[in-house]
């Protein structure tokens, strides 16, 4: 078992943290929530006063941070925490930042001979909860092997994508692919119903035809299809609106980094601002049903 730090126990760091406390391992946290540290701390965590004295002597230090302001706060510079691991200590990002600052952070590990992963996550809540998460990962391929014994513990499906960044890149490309399909799935389930037809009848048809995809299979967004889905739970996150617009803009940021013109995550983009704006970022993204529906 392993000595983790974990830094920052919000809607998902806190059910991560949790899981490698199941796991057997010796887990030490940090958040600037107390009530998300004593969360923990009644889960069998150990609490620490500040990232620093949580990731003293760690064999791994874990992080789930709101954007990349954050991460290069916590791990750059003459006060970050990479100036104070050794190389023994393997560091691995699981938030969902821009590319460019994932880069920067795994160039100042290499340097320093830290191994570090950029291991942005796919699931939403009910995954970080359950252990089932996806993690996309970025850096080299000694550190994946280091990383895929932790992080087999917080999740179920564990890809190398490349060097730093990929995780970023490849977390980019998922979720601008699924907005469009929520988008697509919403819009093709209204209008079979304004013409007469019951959307779960034709979610069916839609399922066993070559519409298929997650939003119909896994996350349906139309009230009343699928009982454990947000739709049917008055559009109860799951992953926030707030959260899809701040991933669709990293998208868009890939995108013109390597001068690629994507229409229709721009669209995308373009409606969960409007969905957004109009009060519903606390919602569940699978809501733009509503949007939809004027």
């Amino acid at each position: 078992m392993a000595k983790v730090a974990f830094i920052g126990l919000g809607n998902m760091g806190g059910p991560m943290a949790t899981n490698l406390v199941k796991a057997g391992h010796t887990v030490t946290v940090f958040d600037l929530s107390e009530s998300a540290c004593e969360q923990l701390r009644a889960s069998g965590a150990n609490v620490a006063a500040s990232a620093a004295e949580a990731a003293t002597g760690a064999d791994y230090v874990i992080s789930m941070l709101p954007a990349g302001k954050h991460v290069a706060a916590t791990y750059l510079g003459e006060g970050g925490l990479l100036a104070r691991l050794d190389a023994n200590t393997t560091v691995l990002d699981c938030s969902t930042i821009d590319a460019a600052t994932a880069r920067q952070v795994g160039e100042a590990a290499a340097a320093l001979g830290i191994g570090f992963m950029d291991s942005p996550v796919s699931g939403g809540v009910a995954a970080a909860a359950a252990g089932t998460l996806a993690f996309m990962c970025g850096g080299s391929a000694q550190t994946f092997e280091k990383a895929r014994q932790i992080l087999a513990d917080m999740g179920k499906n564990i890809f190398h994508a490349g060097p730093a960044g990929a995780g970023q890149v490849a977390k980019g490309c998922n979720n601008m692919l699924l907005a469009i399909h929520m988008i697509g799935t919403c819009e093709a389930l209204e209008m079979g119903v304004r013409n007469g037809l019951d959307p779960k009848v034709l979610s069916d048809i839609m399922l066993a035809s070559s519409g298929r995809n997650w939003s119909l299979e896994v996350y349906n967004p139309y009230p009343g299809v699928m009982e454990k889905a947000p739709a049917s739970n008055g559009y109860k996150p799951g992953f926030m609106v707030d959260l899809m617009v701040k991933d669709l803009g990293l998208a868009l940021e890939i995108a013109r980094q390597c001068d690629f013109d994507n229409p229709m995550g721009q669209l995308a983009q373009e409606l969960y601002s409007q969905h957004q704006q109009a009060g519903n970022g606390q919602m569940d993204f699978s809501g733009i049903l509503q949007k939809l529906q004027g």
